[in-house]
């Protein structure tokens, strides 16, 4: 199964320069970035991400309702881990509208399909680590440490991902003058979905981020990737000081 969520994709992109457009107050600037998102998507995945955005905007319940409906429909023609997380979100979304259109028939069987696909993530990977450390087959990673992102705070929870590229970032960020590492890892204990990337600027986690109280035990290490540019890993920490956000710990 091919990893979809890639922040160089240009309908995903375009998502982001609109909701930059959001956050600065501008509206229309932003409807024209979800247009053109649309307007440009390929595939099923493209539509899903450009239509669940072009729903957010909508003033209209009827026309809210329609593109969710669209988004949730591509959605579930992909039917893999990509996607699975943002089901309950959709769906959710779906059943508010009814709500508002006064079909509580409707409204009740989307809050159940939202409900069914609460909980756990099913994702079996395989999953990955960045960091600078040298270690070895065996090795177990222990929440404790210092935060990539926050070098005031100690987290609760290690982190990983079935996203190579999210491992590369984190390799890249991580503290420490070692090279950078992308380690394969298998969670020992149960582990969630990252709150911190989770239903934020995407339905669900498309980015197949997780984190877990439970060590991690490596198992491999992952030597096929792409080091970030100078100027890729500068924009990343430019935009990491311009997060208004705290990290949930």
């Amino acid at each position: 199964m091919s990893i979809k969520f890639d922040p160089n994709n240009n309908v995903i992109k375009l998502c982001m320069m609109g909701m930059g457009f959001e956050d600065s107050g501008d509206v229309d600037k932003a409807s024209t970035m979800f247009h053109e998102a649309w307007n440009k998507a390929a595939d099923d995945y493209e539509k899903f991400i450009a239509a669940y955005h072009l729903a957010r905007q909508q003033k209209s319940i009827i026309d809210k309702l329609k593109w969710m409906e669209t988004s949730i429909q591509y959605a579930l023609n992909i039917n893999d881990e990509n996607v699975k997380s943002a089901y309950s979100t959709l769906y959710e979304n779906i059943a508010k509208c009814y709500e508002e259109l006064s079909d509580p028939v409707n409204a009740k069987k989307n809050y159940e399909l939202s409900k069914l696909y609460k909980g756990a993530p099913s994702d079996k990977g395989p999953f990955y680590h960045g960091t600078k450390a040298d270690l070895k087959v065996g090795d177990l990673l222990t929440a404790g440490g210092i935060s990539n992102y926050n070098p005031e705070l100690q987290i609760n929870h290690i982190y990983f991902t079935a996203n190579i590229n999210g491992a590369v970032l984190a390799a890249a960020l991580a503290k420490g003058e070692g090279r950078e590492r992308v380690y394969i890892v298998e969670p020992t204990g149960e582990f969630e979905n990252d709150p911190n990337v989770t239903d934020k600027k995407f339905p669900g986690n498309l980015t197949r981020s997780y984190r877990s109280k439970e060590p991690l035990r490596i198992i491999g290490e992952e030597t096929e990737w792409t080091k970030l540019t100078t100027t890729e890993l500068n924009k990343w920490r430019e935009n990491l000081a311009k997060s208004k956000g705290e990290i949930i710990n």
